[in-house]
């Protein structure tokens, strides 16, 4: 075989990983952004002023934020149950140091500070669960395109051939919900006096880049004849013309039908496209085809698993459109925001619960055929995640009252009451705090687009560079570090100066 086919075969005909494994690994990167949390509350209670090194900070947070990740998915894969129950006590020690070590002035009775805590009014307008929800969908994607290509890399984490539930499965459609949480038609709700179809003009010219990068991954990897997996998507077809064509659709579809009904609209798809892949000749046509595959094939069947999978993907689109609706109506206290989460569990629960239906009543989970399990399975686990980050986020919003003063970036910041003559001028104390203290988490997704290209770019690079599939843990744990640092040190530049590339 040749190194080609022997690339394609090593991430060919796997069947996944199970949901609790997949549950267990979503914990660790809220655990790792809590760990970070309280290493900066703590150098503060010892210091009086926050990390000022930029070196330093980049240093942290990639060694906290990211190495544990590359561990947990490659060689501390074998014990990834008990990596959250030490990261988790590692959080508790810290917590139990700044509580043991507050000034003595700030040593309040904890009763008080819990009421302190629940009364604590939050900025109604910034609400960084989605925003470290999507920069963490990058960054693990990232991880894993490259990572997948070593036998470090558990083969049950990679995507399954047709049924299953692979960690990389779920990463294809948290994308797709990241991108809806923030879509124009969430972030621009209050905007009803628009002609209905002005966002779907916007949309067409604004999904070009994707549309350009697809047809840009499609002749260099035909150019080149690198290796890749055709039932995933199809013979032409890539995820980038995905993300443009459900982007486009799911405007037109919100253009019709009103943005408080997309929940709806996103069911009826499901449930329809369930329907003929369980009634019809379709599921057979996805999987097997007409006659296999050719160059004197239809475009359709050529490219089935990409262009069909749409409808699904399309519901996934959907649905979380209605989750940022749901996250943005504007709760700015402690309390809306623990009944939030409250709903989350709730949500998680609902569709864990139909989950289980789904599979037993139809088929098992299907990225290929983005069926109703799979919907179902990647919004439940989406807003588990989500609900991981909004408790991170109370967690440090609590610490952070116990050390007055204190700042973590990408975090809620305690603000005064709207009648409070104090507000303005902790609001722009706050916007003071983020521009001095950089963080790697705004860096990455103030360039969210150009990392994830740079992303499988070194990706390609190094595949053609090593012989990824025979590599030893030493040399791909080094391998996997130094195109981790240099794609963050690069999006880590640009914020320093302030950089934004894009220009559509």
């Amino acid at each position: 075989m040749s190194q080609k086919q022997l690339k394609e075969a090593f991430i060919s005909n796997l069947n996944g990983t199970s949901l609790l494994e997949i549950s267990a690994g979503l914990s660790l990167p809220p655990l790792c952004l809590l760990c970070r949390g309280l290493l900066l509350i703590l150098y503060y209670l010892h210091h009086g002023k926050p990390v000022s090194s930029r070196k330093y900070s980049l240093l942290l947070d990639f060694l906290v934020l990211v190495s544990p990740l590359l561990f947990s998915c490659t060689v501390l894969s074998p014990i990834i149950f008990f990596i959250p129950v030490i990261l988790a006590a590692f959080c508790a020690g810290i917590f139990s140091k700044i509580y043991s070590q507050r000034k003595q002035e700030a040593r309040v009775p904890f009763g008080q500070i819990v009421k302190e805590f629940q009364k604590a009014c939050l900025d109604p307008e910034c609400i960084p669960a989605i925003t470290v929800f999507r920069v963490y969908v990058n960054v693990l994607t990232s991880i894993s395109i490259l990572a997948v290509d070593f036998p470090q890399y558990p083969r049950r984490y990679a995507k399954a051939e047709t049924y299953g539930t692979g960690v990389m499965d779920l990463g294809v459609g948290a994308f797709i919900f990241g991108n809806a949480l923030v879509c124009p038609e969430v972030r621009h709700k209050s905007h009803t006096s628009q002609p209905r179809f002005s966002s779907l003009a916007r949309q067409v010219f604004s999904v070009w880049p994707l549309v350009s990068l697809g047809v840009g991954r499609l002749l260099s990897v035909k150019s080149i004849e690198y290796h890749e997996h055709t039932s995933e998507y199809g013979v032409h077809w890539n995820f980038f013309f995905t993300l443009a064509l459900v982007r486009l659709a799911a405007s037109l579809l919100l253009a019709i039908f009103p943005k408080h009904k997309a929940w709806l609209v996103a069911l009826a798809l499901a449930v329809l496209y369930q329907l003929l892949l369980s009634t019809t000749s379709l599921k057979t046509f996805i999987l097997h085809g007409s006659d296999g595959r050719g160059s004197r094939l239809a475009f359709l069947d050529a490219n089935r698993e990409g262009l069909l999978s749409l409808f699904g993907y399309l519901a996934i689109y959907l649905a979380s459109v209605q989750v940022g609706l749901w996250l943005l109506q504007g709760r700015g206290s402690v309390r809306g925001w623990l009944e939030a989460l409250g709903g989350l569990a709730v949500a998680v629960l609902v569709l864990s619960v139909l989950l289980q239906l789904c599979q037993a009543c139809a088929e098992p989970v299907s990225r290929r055929l983005a069926n109703l399990p799979f919907c179902t399975w990647v919004l439940a686990h989406c807003l588990l995640l989500l609900a991981f980050f909004v408790l991170t986020d109370l967690t440090l919003v609590f610490t952070k009252l116990l050390v007055k003063g204190s700042s973590v970036p990408c975090c809620w910041k305690v603000v005064q009451p709207p009648d409070s003559r104090k507000k303005h001028g902790m609001e722009a104390s706050g916007r003071q705090d983020k521009l001095s203290q950089l963080c790697l988490i705004s860096a990455i997704n103030k360039n969210q687009l150009l990392f994830f290209l740079l992303a499988n770019v070194m990706t390609g690079a190094v595949n053609i560079l090593i012989d990824t599939i025979h590599s030893k843990a030493a040399f791909t744990l080094c391998i996997l570090h130094l195109y981790m640092f240099f794609n963050c040190l690069i999006m880590y530049i640009l914020h320093a100066r302030n950089i934004v590339l894009k220009f559509w």
